[in-house]
């Protein structure tokens, strides 16, 4: 199994140690684990609409002849905690437009 991309620029510190700073990542998954914002696609939307490719190809259809689908949910999440270790204010309408807030 591929391990998951984390997005993460590098930065030194005023005492010049050097170490992975969390930004912006494109998958809903880098919040949680420590990104500071998250936008993508909901993966649970993105399975559902596979089975029903998967249901269709059973059932005898060429999968040449089924149209393409692009994702149609998207979510944004923001890690609050993160924000704060960085010293980042969050806008207040961000945090409204946010399908999810780490805390």
């Amino acid at each position: 199994m591929a391990r998951p991309f984390h997005a993460a620029s590098f930065t030194a510190s005023p005492h010049g140690i050097c170490g992975p700073v969390s930004d912006i990542g494109f998958f809903c998954g880098a919040s949680e684990s420590g990104g500071l914002i998250s936008f993508g696609n909901n993966t649970a939307d993105l399975f559902r609409r596979a089975a029903s490719y998967i249901d269709r190809i059973l059932r005898g259809a060429k999968p040449a002849d089924l149209p393409v689908q692009l994702p149609m949910k998207f979510e944004m999440v923001i890690n609050l905690k993160t924000a704060k270790a960085l010293g980042v204010a969050v806008p207040a309408f961000l945090l409204q437009s946010a399908d999810g807030v780490i805390e």
